[in-house]
């Protein structure tokens, strides 16, 4: 499977970033990217000790705040401790899947909490701090666009993020609210299949019109691209190789 090529990043030298989710596999190459393009990071997540392993690695500054996307004391905490900014990265999901008839109420809550209430109460204390010129960009999921068996709950909260961003935009202009949708990306999600994850993978490159998988620099490009463009908002990108259509 053929890499994707490396594009220069934008400058980010005096721009402050908050990644949510920077314990992650996405999120730390998001706050990797960012660190080495100039911003200083606010690295915020729900585990402190990933989020200090991730402020360790990068060549910049960067503080650390745990939150909690299903608890808005934990989100206006962030948001006084974060400060002004200029951009606001949330990678945060939760997974709740399974055959509707074994779906948990509080599974349910938990994910609707990552990807749809949570935003809403990041919009809700954060778009005051956002400086001119500054977005937020959350993160979708292919799955919303090509719905799966015991999938139920992953493809309504990444769609309704998707409608989400679109009224946020409206609403908080000129702030902008984008969000990515990733398809399959080996970002390290899918070690834990073991020997099964190479024939998955190559399955899925088949299938794509792409031919490949994703790889973490394809999110980072395009959240670079999301954060960059000033004429970019209400929109999904969709990172997925074309998978939503195979």
């Amino acid at each position: 499977m053929t890499a994707a090529p490396a594009l220069a990043s934008p400058s980010l030298t005096g721009r402050r970033l908050v990644v949510i989710g920077a314990g992650s596999h996405a999120g730390r190459a998001i706050a990797q990217a960012a660190s080495a393009a100039g911003a200083e990071l606010v690295l915020a997540g729900p585990d402190p000790r990933k989020l200090e392993w991730t402020a360790a690695e990068l060549p910049g500054p960067a503080r650390t705040v745990p939150v909690d996307l299903a608890d808005e004391d934990s989100i206006a905490r962030l948001a006084a401790e974060a400060g002004e900014l200029d951009h606001l990265v949330s990678t945060a999901s939760m997974a709740a899947n399974g055959p509707v008839a074994g779906l948990s109420h509080e599974d349910i809550q938990r994910a609707f909490a990552a990807k749809v209430i949570g935003p809403l109460l990041l919009a809700k204390h954060l778009t005051g701090r956002v400086r001119e010129g500054g977005s937020l960009t959350f993160f979708s999921g292919v799955v919303a666009w090509r719905p799966a068996p015991e999938r139920a709950v992953m493809a309504t909260t990444n769609g309704a993020l998707a409608f989400l961003v679109q009224a946020l935009a409206v609403e908080l202009a000129p702030v902008r609210v984008n969000a990515i949708s990733p398809g399959i990306v080996d970002t390290g999600v899918w070690d834990g299949m073991g020997s099964d994850k190479e024939a998955f993978l190559r399955g899925v490159a088949a299938r794509n019109p792409a031919r490949r998988v994703g790889t973490a620099a394809d999110l980072v490009q395009a959240v670079l691209f999301a954060i960059g463009n000033p004429y970019v908002t209400g929109t999904v990108l969709h990172v997925d190789g074309g998978g939503r259509l195979a």
